[in-house]
């Protein structure tokens, strides 16, 4: 997956400059902060940082953020977003089975389109759990494979793309791992990804939610016992 994300890292946030990339951003952004929150100078895990546009925003709530990802070109372009705004973190490349961090490291742990890619979530989130201290929160968040988003990325349109084969999950699989210790899950992105872009607004997309559409992302959010 490293040499996957390698070769995409320089045009992997170009979506995010399309009107269509910006609001899925700021919704997907508004539900994560709705569930994930801490007091400043926390420490927190980005796990997945990828490029690093949530390092950033978790950089700019105040928390102390260490991001890890497989991708080292990806990496060096966080590096550069964060030199650009003069804000530090600690970015090193890693494994999200083999995190290299002592038990109970962190206040919080943070992912966000992670964990699309991760084949086996219950290892990945109990290695999570470990470096998160007791009453430490876990917030992750990802595509929704029982949505029009999630039918989308797993057609032939995206064949040979990021997501071409990847195991996406339903809020259902995500919610039924550490059950006892799952605070609150959220659906978000309700529009479709065809919609056209004068119908892109926060209005239309709860139009398409209370006609019982399934979100195009969740969040989940976890405490550690």
């Amino acid at each position: 997956m490293a040499t996957l994300f390698d070769a995409h890292a320089n045009t992997y946030d170009s979506w995010y400059s399309t009107p269509l990339g910006a609001f899925v951003d700021e919704v997907e952004t508004r539900c994560a902060f709705e569930l994930f929150s801490l007091p400043k100078e926390s420490r927190v895990l980005d796990l997945g940082c990828g490029s690093g546009n949530f390092t950033l925003k978790l950089l700019r709530a105040g928390y102390q953020v260490t991001g890890v990802d497989l991708s080292e070109e990806m990496l060096k372009i966080a590096r550069e977003k964060l030199s650009q705004e003069n804000l530090k973190a600690t970015l090193i490349k890693g494994d999200v089975y083999k995190l290299p961090f002592e038990d109970a490291s962190f206040d919080g742990v943070f992912s966000m389109a992670a964990f699309e890619f991760i084949e086996d979530p219950e290892a990945a989130l109990r290695e999570l759990m470990r470096v998160l201290k007791p009453g430490g929160q876990m917030m992750v968040g990802t595509i929704h494979l029982d949505s029009q988003w999630g039918r989308l990325y797993t057609s032939e349109a995206f064949k040979d793309s990021v997501f071409d084969g990847i195991p996406f999950k339903t809020l259902e699989e995500m919610a039924a791992f550490f059950p006892e210790e799952l605070e609150a899950t959220r659906e978000c992105l309700f529009l479709p990804p065809d919609v056209p872009e004068d119908r892109i607004s926060l209005e239309e997309d709860q139009k398409y939610r209370t006609l019982g559409k399934r979100g195009g992302f969740i969040c989940l959010k976890w405490i550690k016992s």
